[in-house]
């Protein structure tokens, strides 16, 4: 795991991180570093601070995934950024390659997702079921490369696995995710899913912030989409 960071935007309330993919956001059984602690111990050496230093999490994305993460600096923010998160108030943007293309250029998916605890797995289902919640999102295709096709994903309800869930059920898993059906893993253990853009009103200033991630990684059809979407 990388122990260097890349901040995509900060101030006294907030930071925001691009997550390279195999960092995780926050501890788990595995008992390597996280990214959070990663985070807090820049803070820390970077402003001297001869105490702990706060950082909270109001939001996560899954290992395998890289791209925009953020941080809250203070507890206003965080008290704040929670509430925000669980009220839909702050729009996420996610990229996607997939190796089919979607029957559609753009369409809105719905399904109804029940969670495998015990295999870390969602199943989708076309009707509401018992213990199953509603997810939704939007994508439309915004790129063909030569055997791929890249996704701008807008999900409007944060579920669990439910991008990587959603684009499996209607054929198009996600390269390199094993977990829900594509083929191969990618060389690096990594899904080609990237939070790609977060916009939200600052939860102290009240005003508007958009934050976009380039890939940040060394794969060549991530280089491509960055290079073709500079923001």
């Amino acid at each position: 795991m990388s122990k260097t960071i890349e901040i995509l935007y900060e101030d006294n309330h907030i930071i925001v991180i691009n997550k390279k993919s195999g960092d995780i956001v926050q501890g788990d059984i595995t008992g390597d570093q996280p990214l959070s602690d990663i985070v807090k111990g820049f803070i820390k050496e970077r402003d001297n601070k001869p105490g702990d230093v706060f950082l909270g999490t109001p939001h996560r994305i899954d290992r395998p995934t890289s791209g925009i993460i953020m941080f809250a600096k203070t507890s206003k923010a965080l008290e704040r950024l929670n509430k925000m998160f669980h009220d839909k108030e702050i729009q996420k943007t996610y990229w996607a390659i997939v190796k089919n293309k979607p029957l559609k250029q753009e369409d809105t998916l719905i399904h109804y997702l029940k969670k495998n605890t015990v295999k870390n797995k969602s199943i989708a289902y076309a009707n509401p079921i018992e213990g199953a919640k509603k997810a939704e999102l939007l994508f439309k295709v915004i790129h063909q490369f030569n055997n791929y096709y890249l996704l701008e994903i807008k999900p409007l309800t944060g579920r669990h696995h439910q991008i990587r869930i959603q684009l499996a059920t209607i054929g198009c898993p996600i390269r390199g995710d094993l977990k829900y059906g594509f083929p191969r893993s990618n060389p690096d253990a990594s899904i080609s899913l990237h939070a790609r853009k977060i916009e939200f009103i600052h939860p102290v200033s009240q005003l508007p912030i958009c934050v976009v991630a380039p890939p940040n990684s060394n794969d060549p059809l991530w280089k491509q989409a960055g290079e073709l979407f500079k923001d």
